[in-house]
């Protein structure tokens, strides 16, 4: 069934991509808790997106028995019961009990018509699987669409694939460049550029295995003449292609590595991102300095946002050239940093967090002291749930 495959790769990309952490949390305390409605959204997110019937997460306790936990709905969509027993056939709860994908044949509902279902293992860090992620998929819903859009779908899906291009020559471009750099350093130098350049293979590769899953996606549908539902689903990824292109022109190639990481962290996280970046080299600054810099601005910026919802997690990166004094500004909604700490936020070890929890302290410490080795400043403003640091740093 190549319809079912295509859906069982769909549920593999959410499995994927589900947030671990979160899940183990919402299994800890099965009840409408404030991670249940954390994948809620997720869930429903991915349904609107693939034009499912039901995404959901799947408990199998027995060979014989499944239990559905958390069924992607909008919030003022009843629900089903945590824990409701589920309708997949016996055959295919034995596969999942053994940690297999399966898919099911087309099941005659009276409720909902005919649809088949797939499921995929959700594994954490351990290799071990916690749960499963199900996929209701509509026959009725794959073959309602007509032929007249067949020509601007099959273009997104050219341009889709040429995104996927760009990225793999932007990462070639990006491992020459390295290698020539990295003759150069030494020492504190080669370290920093080691952790940079590791991060972003790792941004690449998620890229690349997103592309991947989209392509699929796109060309599964097109397959089955779902042509309205390829097209809506390139659209949505316009924010990607956005960045993509804007990125392409950032002449320093540390920037350019630098930006793509935080970009990749930062969709992780739900965040909204916006990168200013003039034409400049900025070469000035030590690449290294230039790194340690925005990376732990950017950092100490993307923290401070999760203590929003979603929807309110905003991050701004402004680098720019203004006479003789560069500029380097990241403004981030987030908790207002009080007076009294904006001072103490610089000092090595300081964290307005939790002991428990990764501090900001060493990183700003950090930034100030490379700030002020070159003779510039750096500043706050906090007000209204919005703070900006400012660096200036003289040419």
């Amino acid at each position: 069934m190549s319809i079912a495959n295509q859906t069982l790769e769909m549920a593999k990309s959410i499995a994927d991509s589900i947030d671990i952490d979160t899940y183990k949390k919402f299994q800890e305390n099965p009840t409408m808790n404030d991670e249940y409605w954390e994948i809620r959204d997720y869930l429903n997110e991915a349904r609107e997106q693939i034009g499912a019937l039901y995404v959901y997460t799947l408990k199998i306790e027995s060979p014989e028995l499944s239990r559905g936990m958390i069924v992607g709905l909008p919030e003022d969509v009843p629900n089903f019961s945590i824990g409701e027993e589920c309708t997949v056939p016996p055959e295919q709860v034995r596969l999942a009990y053994e940690g297999e994908t399966f898919y099911t044949d087309v099941i005659d509902d009276p409720n909902y018509g005919n649809y088949f279902t797939v499921g995929a293992p959700i594994i954490d860090e351990n290799g071990e699987v916690i749960e499963y992620i199900g996929i209701d998929m509509s026959t009725k819903t794959l073959n309602s669409i007509g032929d007249e859009v067949v020509k601007s779908s099959m273009s997104t899906f050219i341009f889709n694939v040429g995104i996927v291009l760009i990225l793999v020559l932007t990462f070639l471009l990006i491992q020459n460049w390295y290698k020539k750099e990295l003759k150069k350093a030494v020492g504190d130098t080669e370290q920093t550029y080691q952790d940079e350049f590791r991060t972003l293979i790792h941004s690449v590769k998620s890229i690349r295995h997103d592309f991947s899953n989209h392509i699929q996606v796109v060309h599964g549908l097109l397959e089955l003449n779902h042509y309205e539902q390829a097209a809506a689903y390139v659209k949505s990824m316009k924010k990607e292609v956005q960045f993509v292109d804007s990125t392409f022109h950032v002449e320093s190639p540390a920037l350019l590595v630098l930006l793509q990481t935080k970009w990749v962290a930062a969709q992780n996280n739900q965040i909204s991102v916006d990168f200013e970046v003039h034409k400049d080299q900025f070469e000035e600054v030590k690449t290294t300095d230039l790194i340690k810099i925005l990376s732990n601005l950017i950092d100490n910026a993307m923290d401070a946002t999760m203590a929003l919802p979603n929807e309110d997690r905003k991050l701004k990166v402004v680098c720019k050239k203004d006479g003789s004094t560069y500029y380097f500004e990241v403004e981030n909604t987030g908790p207002t940093i009080p007076d009294d700490h904006r001072e103490q936020i610089f000092q090595h070890g300081f964290s307005t967090k939790k002991a428990k929890e990764k501090t900001r302290g060493y990183g700003l410490a950090i930034v100030k002291e490379i700030v002020e080795n070159y003779g510039g400043d750096i500043s706050i403003e906090s007000a209204n749930e919005i703070t900006r640091f400012i660096v200036k740093i003289p040419v």
